[in-house]
């Protein structure tokens, strides 16, 4: 039976973490990072997928898929979870992706990140990254996080994202989120006016251009927390990514905001396990003097042996964690090495040499 609410339903009973409608093929789960369609469903039309859309759209949304051709959004799905969903057209038909997001929000420890965590949260200002790839719990890590934020200090926390994911409910803390198109119409705008909304915690959901970033660094530079999310490898790719949006004559001064600004970059990915589910792996680059004089000099290339080197402070390069995952069992070599920027030093650390 074509039926969007079994399928949402399909996707919590299965502890999938995403569904993708796509014409020609059945509705397909995502579970532990692999696809495998829902039994017992055939092959989806594409006036099955419109009627489908249509059912949980409003004429508004409908209106805007039509025109823009693609459209992101937040379904709650009664009392079982909430889905972003971005609806798209391929091949002249609709698709679209359903990511769940848990309604109840895991603390740190419980999702199995490194302790050094619960100090960004008791950071009262500066710059905090998360990165890794799409769909590997940057956005999880960062609720998680802002929790701990919202259950300990009476702070004002102004989230801005596209749409909204985690729904937070006031602890100690007062917490404002603004979606994209709902309650603003631009995250240029938003992030313009979010200082005069005497914020104490600002979450830019992805820096995804040279406005974004710029107006996030400055939040940062008056004395902000800024936490935001950005799309890349490591903390060194994530330095340059940053840098390279400016023109070349804006570079040394974006350097030179970096390097007063950035607490810490955690970049993060889920790895399959030996048996089932998966289990993070990470990288922790801190804002040390050493950190900073780096990204200050533009020499990024240095960035890998400080974090080699400054394991006592509490950093950690990704082919560390991943043989730390291997050593215990969790994770097998070949599987680690797919995910390791640099294959021969992960044998090594896993090997003791």
């Amino acid at each position: 039976m074509i039926d969007i609410k079994g399928f949402l339903q399909s996707v919590i009973d299965s502890k999938a973490s995403d569904l993708h409608l796509v014409s020609g093929v059945p509705p397909m789960l995502r579970i532990d990072g692999q696809l495998m369609p829902i039994p017992s469903v055939g092959v989806l039309t594409p006036d099955q997928i419109g009627e489908l859309l249509k059912g949980i759209l409003n004429s508004e949304q409908m209106e805007r898929l039509t025109v823009n051709k693609e459209l992101d959004f937040s379904f709650p799905f009664s009392e079982k979870g909430r889905f972003r969903v971005n609806a798209y057209t391929q091949k002249g038909s609709y698709a679209a992706a359903f990511r769940l997001i848990p309604l109840t929000i895991s603390s740190i420890d419980s999702l199995g990140l490194p302790p050094i965590l619960h100090s960004f949260a008791s950071l009262r200002q500066g710059f905090v990254l998360v990165t890794g790839p799409t769909g590997h719990g940057k956005s999880t890590t960062l609720a998680a996080i802002l929790q701990e934020i919202n259950e300990s200090r009476p702070v004002h926390i102004v989230t801005i994202e596209d749409p909204v994911e985690f729904v937070f409910s006031p602890v100690k803390s007062i917490i404002s989120q603004r979606e994209m198109r709902s309650d603003t119409h631009s995250w240029e705008i938003a992030l313009r006016s979010v200082l005069r909304e005497d914020p104490d915690v600002v979450l830019v959901g992805e820096m995804r251009d040279y406005e974004t970033i710029a107006a996030a660094l400055t939040i940062a530079e008056t004395g902000h927390l800024v936490f935001a999310t950005l799309h890349t490898n490591s903390a060194a790719q994530s330095i340059d990514r940053i840098v390279d949006v400016f023109p070349d004559e804006q570079q040394r001064q974006v350097r030179l905001q970096l390097s007063n600004t950035l607490e810490a970059v955690f970049s993060q990915r889920l790895i399959p396990t030996t048996t089932k589910g998966r289990v993070v792996a990470y990288e922790i680059m801190l804002g040390t003097t050493a950190i900073k004089t780096a990204v200050r000099d533009g020499k990024t290339h240095q960035i890998e042996s400080i974090l080699e080197t400054s394991q006592e402070a509490g950093m950690s390069t990704i082919e560390k964690s991943l043989a730390d995952l291997v050593k215990r069992g969790l994770i097998t070599l070949d599987t680690a090495q797919g995910w390791s920027l640099r294959p021969e030093e992960l044998t090594r650390l896993v090997r003791g040499a």
